[in-house]
């Protein structure tokens, strides 16, 4: 055997049906799509929200909720990832958080949360932390300074 007569199993492979190709196909001339009607012509079927002309659901119902446009999301790091990627006394940055795989975006604003313990001094400089969070780190002889 060598990689000349490699061939598909018979039957895995089929041809695409091509329409429109004479009446011996069995889809030639209208190619399927019957005789006239929205659906016979191009681009003619419409999209699932609609209703036959009906007002669609979704602009029938009510609009919900309110959009804040200036609110803050933080990429959240809880303590327990910090005990387990970074040895004592090392400084936590968003760029070291960024190398360790702990954040995924560069532009992301970082918040230390409380869950888990530590157990190692370290100097934590992020954007945000819970209280719990701070008090652990304070606890394990660590700083939390927010940027």
């Amino acid at each position: 055997m060598n990689l000349s007569t490699l061939s598909p199993a018979p039957g895995s492979r089929q041809a695409k049906t091509r329409v429109g190709r004479g009446i011996g196909s069995g889809l030639g001339k209208t190619s399927g799509r019957g005789h006239k009607g929205q659906k016979a012509r191009s681009g003619g079927v419409k999209g699932p929200a609609f209703e036959g002309g009906q007002k669609p659901l979704q602009l029938r119902l009510p609009k919900r909720g309110f959009y804040n446009p200036f609110r803050v999301e933080y990429a959240v790091v809880n303590l327990a990832a910090l005990e387990e990627k970074f040895a004592a006394g090392d400084e936590v940055t968003p760029e070291t958080l960024r190398a360790a795989g702990l954040v995924k975006h560069a532009n992301d604003r970082i918040k230390i949360l409380g869950t888990g313990d530590i157990t190692k001094p370290l100097t934590v400089r992020v954007h945000a932390f819970s209280r719990a969070a701070q008090e652990k780190i304070a606890a394990a002889g660590g700083k939390a300074e927010v940027i």
